[in-house]
């Protein structure tokens, strides 16, 4: 029943003198995934084992398998908490019918969620998701029947609201994997940080990059707050009354 995987170190050091122990005590499903998620930001997800996560809340690997049936429904755990936290964010609630400032809050909710655990947004956005209904990253049923509502009701139709939700998603899916996938995006928005700054390769072949400043280039807030504005403006054109 163990993972494929379990067997294998690598590259990390073994669960006993690399990971932090939390101590034996009463399992449940969300202590481990929360336990999952936390081995995900330190290590990685290549990293994540049904044994390295037995370790990490002091129990054999085995174990958790009462409580998850495998690797698999785990990663799909970690997917559907760490995205339906968001549910729980006092900041997302519709004032009157301004469905455009309910989305540019979702939008930066999501964001914080992504620079927080950089590790685990990629799983959101490539994971197979299980139902026809959602799209990454607001991909769960939760996610996507609360969605739709507010959108209702704040006036819009049904065509309207799955369109905005399409297009709102794909948005967020595109801009934060590119953010994820450069320098971390917090020390991008605040200037790069010169000792830890990398060498950029030799654009003397090419002169357009060459006159460019390489720090125009990085993610930052005020581009994903910038794009987002001309996304609600474009959505209001097209679907306000």
């Amino acid at each position: 029943m163990a993972d494929a995987d379990d067997s294998t170190s690598g590259g990390l050091a073994d669960p006993a003198e690399g990971e932090t122990v939390t101590g034996r005590g009463s399992l449940d499903r969300r202590r481990i995934i929360d336990a999952a998620v936390s081995l995900i930001d330190q290590f990685g997800l290549r990293q994540l084992t049904m044994r390295r996560l037995g370790a990490h809340l002091g129990v054999e690997g085995m174990a958790l398998y009462h409580y998850i049936p495998g690797r698999e429904s785990l990663l799909d755990g970690i997917v559907e908490t760490v995205i339906d936290e968001l549910l729980d964010d006092s900041e997302l609630v519709v004032v009157g019918n301004d469905w455009r400032g309910y989305l540019r809050r979702l939008a930066l909710a999501v964001r914080r969620t992504a620079i927080a655990h950089p590790e685990v947004f990629p799983l959101i956005a490539t994971r197979p998701s299980m139902s026809p209904w959602t799209r990454p990253p607001l991909r769960s049923l939760r996610w996507t029947e609360t969605f739709l509502r507010t959108m209702k009701d704040c006036g819009l139709s049904d065509e309207a609201a799955i369109a905005i939700y399409r297009g709102f998603c794909s948005f967020l899916l595109g801009h934060l994997l590119l953010d994820l996938a450069g320098p971390p995006v917090d020390r991008a928005a605040a200037g790069t940080d010169p000792a830890t700054r990398q060498s950029a390769p030799d654009a003397g072949e090419y002169p357009l990059l060459a006159s460019i400043e390489p720090d125009s280039m990085l993610a930052n807030s005020v581009e994903f707050e910038q794009e987002l504005e001309w996304l609600l403006h474009r959505l209001a054109a097209m679907f306000a009354d």
